[in-house]
């Protein structure tokens, strides 16, 4: 029987509404700004490529996240 690969440990992901915020959920953004900015951003390769885990589930990387913030932190 073939060993399965151990998972990476550390490995988060985000949902969309933990990046730009949920005022009905109340939770705060991490980086404001609006969900079409967002994705236009995800077209023009300004911001970090998502994950799909299944047909309606779109994921980023947690650490992509966190380099983008803390790269226009840097910028600003």
């Amino acid at each position: 029987m073939e060993s399965i690969p151990p998972f990476p440990t550390g490995v988060r992901y985000l949902r969309l509404k933990q990046i730009i915020g949920d005022k009905k959920a109340g939770s705060p953004p991490i980086i404001p700004i609006s969900k079409s900015s967002w994705w236009a951003g995800v077209a023009a390769g300004r911001f970090p490529k998502p994950v799909k885990l299944g047909p309606r589930t779109t994921v980023w990387r947690s650490e992509d996240i966190l380099a983008l913030f803390e790269h226009a932190k840097e910028a600003a």
